[in-house]
C-alpha cells in the first residue's frame, strides 16, 4: 500500500488520457505519412472507446458500492477522478477535432475526398439517393419515442440518429433511427474510387423522408458508451453449466451495462439532450461533442481501398512496407535441431515469428515429441498456432492448453477456440476465478533415447500472428534444462489449481514474481550504499503498483540510476529532488506498438534479466498468473541490452516525462535516432565480438539517422 506520500505519484487513469494524448500527437506530426496519421485518430478514438468502458466503467462502480475507496497514488475518490477525467476528455476532443479538420484538408489536397452531401455531383447525388431507397432504407427501423413507444435499448457504441419531432398537433416527441451494422460504413462514389461519404450522414440527411409525417425541428447524430467491467463474481455458475456456457451468458450483459458518456456528432440541443440525460441517467458533464466522427474503424478500411484503386497515392501517403526478417540465426529446414546448439531471442516485429510456428510445426509431426502445452490469452481470427495444435492432436500427441476465456474483447474467439480444441481431444485448463491466466508459455516434451528433453518458449506478447506484425515483443525459445522443468512444473499447477508453485528460475506471479523484483532493488540498493556498481533498467507499458514504485523512489534515494522506458501508463513522477532524482523515464510512441516487458537489474557481466509477460500494475503483479523468465545466455544478455540503449537514444519518437508527469520531447542533437526505424533495418540477431561490439554498435547507429 500507499505511504500516503503523493508527492512522486499521479493519477493512473490521468496519466493513460497523457498518454493517449501523445498518440494524437503522432498524428499531428508532419513527418509521419498523411494516411498514417489518419489511422492514428482511429486508434486515438478507439483507445478512448476502450477506456471509458473499462476504467470509467471500473470507476463508476466504485463510485456506487465503495464510498470509502481512494486512489493510492492520489487521494481522490472514484468520483473526483471521473469528473476529472470528463473535464480533460473535452480538451481532447478539442485537439482530436483539430487534427482531423487539418488532415481532411490534407487528403482534399491528395484527391482523397470525405464528403458531406452538400458537396456530391449531381451524378453523385442521383446515385446515392438510388442507393439510399434500394439498398438502405429497407434496413432502417425508426420509431418514435412517445407515451406509446418507450425510450428503447441503445447498444454500446451504435450510431444513432436522433430527431425532434412535431406531430400534426404541434406537440413534441423524439425519433430514433439506428445506424444499421450490417451495412458497408463508407460508401465510394462510382465514378472516383476516393470520393466517399459515411453511411451515418447519408441516414442523417434522409431522416426527413424517413419521418415524412412529421415536422423535423432538429436531427444529429448519437453514440452512447456503455460500462464494460463485468464482474464476474457476481454470479455463480451453475454446477450443471460448463465454464464456457457461463461466458457466453456473461458476455450478453455487456452490452446492457451502465453508459458511461454520451456523444454527439457536431450538432446537440439542449431538450435533446436533457431528454436523453435524464433517460440514460447520466450527468452533464458525460457528454460530450466531436466535429470528428463517434465511429473511426472506417479509417482501416479506407486505407486498405485506396491501396487497391490507387497505388501511387498509396504508397505515396503511408509507411513503406516492412517485411519481418528471418534472424540470421535462423538456418533453413527443421527449426529442433538447431536448438540443440543455441537459444533463440525473436524480436517482433523485426523478426519473423516464422520461426515459432516452424518450430510448433515440426513438433505436430516429430515422432520422438511427446506433448505439446501452451497458455494462451489471444489469438488471430485464422490462428496458425491452433492449425499446428490440431495437427499434434491428429498424430496422437498430448495436446494441453490453458486458455483464459476472460481475455477482454477477445472473450468470444477464446470461447469458439476452447471449444474446437475439446472436441478434437485437447485437455483445455481454463484461468483462476480470481487470477486471469496471462502467461505466454509453450512447452514441447520429446524423448531423446530414453530422456525427457525440453523445448521451452515464453514471451512477452500474444501468439498473435496478426499483433505480432504490429507489437515490438521478444520470444525466447530455449533448451534449457531448468527452464523446461519449471516450465513443466508451471503447467502442473496450473492443473491442480496451485497459484503457490516453487520454481527454479522461473518467477510467476501472483506470488513469486514482485518478491523477486523487491528482492533485486533491494541488492542494488545495498550496491549503491557500498559504492559498488548499481543500475536498474525495465521496458514496460505501465507503471501503477504503488509497493514497487515507493521501492523505485527508496532505491534512487539510496543513490541507484534508474532507466525506465513506460509506453503508456506511469504513476511515478521521475526528476524530484529527494524522491525520485535518479530516476529517468522515457516513452516511445511510434510505427509499432511498444510492448515487449524487460526487467534489468545490476551491470556489466552480472546484470540480472528477466523478460515477462507482466507489467508493473497491480493487476499483473497480484491478480494475474505472469510468468518472467531469466536470460543467461551471455550473447542474448548483450542483444538485450543494446536493444534498450538504442530505445534510450531515441530522440525522435521518444518523449520524456518530466517533474510535473508531462511528457515532453527528448533534446535533440545533430543526428537524429528513430529506435524503431534502427531496429527494422539492422539485422539484430548476431552480436559483434567482444572487441568490435563498441565500435559496431556506434557505426550502425551513424548509418540509420534520419538526416
Amino acid at each position: 500500500m500507499s505511504n500516503g506520500d503523493y508527492s512522486y505519484t499521479q493519477n493512473r487513469e490521468l496519466s493513460w488520457l497523457k498518454f493517449n494524448d501523445r498518440v494524437l500527437e503522432e498524428a499531428e506530426d508532419t513527418n509521419v505519412p498523411l494516411l498514417e496519421r489518419l489511422k492514428f485518430i482511429s486508434i486515438f478514438t478507439s483507445n478512448l472507446d476502450e477506456f471509458y468502458r473499462v476504467r470509467c466503467g471500473s470507476l463508476y462502480d466504485l463510485s456506487l458500492i465503495d464510498n470509502d475507496y481512494v486512489d493510492n497514488k492520489t487521494g481522490l475518490s472514484a468520483q473526483d477522478q471521473l469528473y476529472a477525467i470528463f473535464d480533460r476528455t473535452k480538451f481532447l476532443y478539442k485537439r482530436r477535432d483539430d487534427v482531423f479538420k487539418s488532415l481532411n484538408h490534407l487528403l482534399k489536397e491528395n484527391d482523397i475526398f470525405d464528403l458531406d452531401l452538400d458537396d456530391l455531383t449531381k451524378k453523385e447525388t442521383k446515385f446515392i439517393n438510388k442507393y439510399f431507397f434500394d439498398s438502405i432504407y429497407p434496413l432502417l427501423s425508426p420509431q418514435v419515442i412517445d407515451v406509446h413507444h418507450p425510450f428503447p435499448h441503445l447498444l454500446n457504441k451504435s450510431l444513432n440518429i436522433m430527431l425532434i419531432l412535431k406531430n400534426k398537433y404541434d406537440e413534441i416527441l423524439f425519433g430514433l433511427i439506428p445506424v444499421p451494422s450490417s451495412l458497408p460504413k463508407i460508401i465510394y462514389s462510382p465514378k472516383h474510387g476516393m470520393r466517399f461519404i459515411l453511411l451515418e450522414k447519408i441516414i442523417y440527411e434522409y431522416a426527413n423522408e424517413v419521418f415524412s409525417n412529421y415536422k423535423v425541428e432538429f436531427k444529429t447524430v448519437v453514440s452512447v458508451t456503455r460500462n464494460a467491467d463485468i464482474v464476474l463474481s457476481d454470479s455463480q455458475i451453475d454446477e450443471d453449466e460448463d465454464y464456457r456456457g457461463y461466458m457466453k451468458k456473461v458476455l450478453k450483459k455487456r452490452t446492457r451495462l451502465a453508459p458511461i458518456r454520451l456523444e454527439f456528432y457536431k450538432y446537440s440541443d439542449l431538450i435533446l439532450t436533457e431528454f436523453l440525460i435524464d433517460q440514460l441517467n447520466i450527468e452533464k458533464n458525460q457528454v460530450q461533442i466531436s466535429n470528428t466522427p463517434l465511429e473511426m474503424s472506417y479509417v482501416f478500411e479506407l486505407y486498405d481501398h485506396i491501396k487497391d484503386v490507387n497505388e501511387l497515392i498509396f504508397h505515396k501517403l503511408s509507411f513503406n512496407p516492412y517485411y519481418p526478417k528471418i534472424p540470421k540465426t535462423v538456418k533453413e529446414g527443421k527449426i529442433i535441431p538447431q536448438l540443440k546448439n543455441k537459444d533463440f531471442l525473436l524480436y517482433y516485429p523485426f523478426d519473423s515469428i516464422e520461426p515459432f510456428l516452424r518450430l510448433l510445426k515440426d513438433a505436430a509431426n516429430d515422432e520422438n515429441v511427446i506433448s505439446i502445452k501452451i497458455a494462451i490469452y489471444r489469438l488471430a481470427r485464422s490462428s496458425s498456432i491452433i492449425k499446428y495444435l490440431l495437427e499434434a492432436l491428429e498424430n496422437g500427441k498430448d495436446v494441453t492448453v490453458l486458455i483464459e476465456l476472460r481475455a477482454r474483447f477477445d472473450e468470444a474467439r477464446n470461447i469458439h477456440y476452447a471449444g474446437l480444441l475439446e472436441e478434437a481431444g485437447c485437455s483445455i485448463l481454463y484461468g483462476f476465478e480470481e487470477y486471469k491466466v496471462h502467461s505466454k508459455v509453450c512447452l514441447i516434451t520429446r524423448k531423446e533415447r530414453n530422456n525427457i528433453r525440453y523445448i521451452t518458449q515464453i514471451g512477452t506478447g500474444n501468439y498473435n500472428e496478426r499483433t505480432v506484425k504490429l507489437y515490438t515483443d521478444l520470444s525466447f525459445i530455449t533448451t534449457n534444462p531448468i527452464i523446461g522443468e519449471d516450465a513443466m512444473l508451471f503447467f502442473k499447477n496450473m492443473a491442480i489449481s496451485n497459484l503457490n508453485g516453487e520454481y527454479q528460475q522461473l518467477l510467476v506471479s501472483p506470488f513469486g514474481f514482485k518478491s523477486k523484483l523487491i528482492e533485486k532493488i533491494n541488492i542494488e540498493m545495498d550496491n549503491a550504499r557500498n559504492n559498488r556498481p548499481s543500475s536498474i533498467m525495465m521496458k514496460m507499458n505501465s507503471l501503477t503498483d504503488i509497493e514497487l514504485i515507493d521501492m523505485l523512489s527508496e532505491a534512487s534515494n539510496a543513490g541507484v540510476k534508474i532507466k525506465l522506458i513506460v509506453r503508456g501508463i506511469c504513476c511515478l513522477i521521475p526528476g524530484l529532488p529527494g524522491k525520485t532524482e535518479n530516476i529517468e523515464v522515457v516513452s516511445i510512441v511510434g510505427r509499432f506498438l511498444e510492448h515487449a516487458r524487460i526487467y534489468c537489474f545490476g551491470s556489466g557481466e552480472d546484470v540480472s534479466i528477466y523478460i515477462s509477460s507482466a507489467d508493473l500494475m497491480t493487476r499483473n503483479t497480484e491478480k494475474r498468473v505472469e510468468v518472467a523468465s531469466p536470460i543467461v545466455n551471455p550473447i542474448l544478455k548483450k542483444k538485450i541490452l543494446s536493444m534498450l540503449n538504442i530505445m534510450l537514444n531515441d530522440n525522435v519518437k521518444a518523449r520524456k516525462i518530466n517533474d510535473k508527469g508531462d511528457y515532453e520531447k527528448v533534446i535533440r542533437g545533430v543526428d537524429l535516432i528513430d529506435s524503431q526505424k534502427y531496429f527494422m533495418y539492422d539485422d539484430f540477431s548476431v552480436i559483434e565480438e567482444e572487441e568490435n561490439e563498441k565500435e559496431s554498435f556506434f557505426s550502425k547507429l551513424k548509418n540509420y539517422f534520419i538526416k
